[in-house]
């Protein structure tokens, strides 16, 4: 039987979801890569299933999600920000981290409906000194965001995850795993799912070898306080909006109904 091809994201955030794969090479080959290029890698056929951005569900086929499983916070997310040399009411510029698509999309809604400012966006590398020097704030997202001292470069940090629940009442829902119809059994389901629960059980040891023993307390409080990986009811709730909101705010064509694998 082929191997099942997994593109997964290269942040300590997606670690848990990914918990012993590397293992089962039997059932699936996996490779990390940032989020933006796991969602070109789907789209291209590259990969099965892909970590990808929320926002790219709706960018790409008719995919399906695997059920049950998605990289969500609730209120405050750490490692998604805008970092501000100035007043929020201020900024005419934002250099938009090029890994980021869905980080890109909530901050263009939350400068529409929460901020009320119009900037224009600069695709940029994420190199927070680079970034600064040349615009007014920096949408940073994963490692670089978590690991970035805002007092240490005299700026402001607003955490999207917080603004978006503050705004919604709702979870957001960062990433998940999602491919082409047809391509995930309910066994590779079930793997999937149990990969996930050992990496949550394994948290602080992942964050332990990922992160270094200088930065293993950070990681350890991220995993276990900001990231959560149970994609239910209202989580989908919290999609939907947000999808409604993209489309509204002309960042997606049409908002599309989230739609699962088979479990069994």
């Amino acid at each position: 039987m082929r191997r099942l091809r997994l593109g997964a994201v290269a942040y300590l955030n997606a670690r848990p979801l990914v918990h012993g794969l590397d293992k089962r090479q039997d059932l699936f080959a996996l490779r990390f890569d940032p989020p933006s290029r796991c969602a070109v890698l789907l789209h291209e056929d590259a990969i099965d299933v892909g970590m990808i951005p929320a926002i790219e569900y709706c960018r790409g086929p008719e995919y399906r999600i695997v059920p049950g499983m998605a990289i969500i916070s609730q209120r405050t997310v750490a490692s998604v920000a805008l970092f501000t040399n100035v007043p929020v009411e201020q900024i005419r510029t934002i250099a938009a981290d090029t890994s980021s698509r869905t980080s890109n999309a909530l901050l263009r809604i939350l400068c529409a409906e929460r901020f009320g400012i119009q900037p224009e966006f600069q695709p940029m590398a994420p190199e927070p000194d680079e970034m600064f020097a040349a615009c007014d704030a920096a949408l940073i997202i994963g490692d670089p965001a978590l690991y970035l001292d805002p007092a240490a470069k005299g700026v402001e940090k607003i955490d999207l995850g917080e603004q978006w629940t503050d705004m919604t009442g709702l979870p957001f829902v960062w990433a998940f795993w999602a491919g082409r119809p047809g391509v995930v059994s309910a066994a590779a389901v079930r793997t999937l799912r149990e990969a996930r629960d050992a990496g949550v059980a394994a948290s602080d040891e992942i964050a332990a070898d990922y992160c270094g023993p200088e930065r293993a307390p950070l990681g350890r409080a991220y995993l276990r306080e900001n990231i959560y990986y149970v994609l239910g009811d209202r989580e989908i709730s919290g999609m939907r909006r947000y999808y409604e909101l993209a489309a509204h705010h002309g960042l997606i064509d049409a908002a599309r109904e989230p739609l699962f694998f088979e479990e069994s």
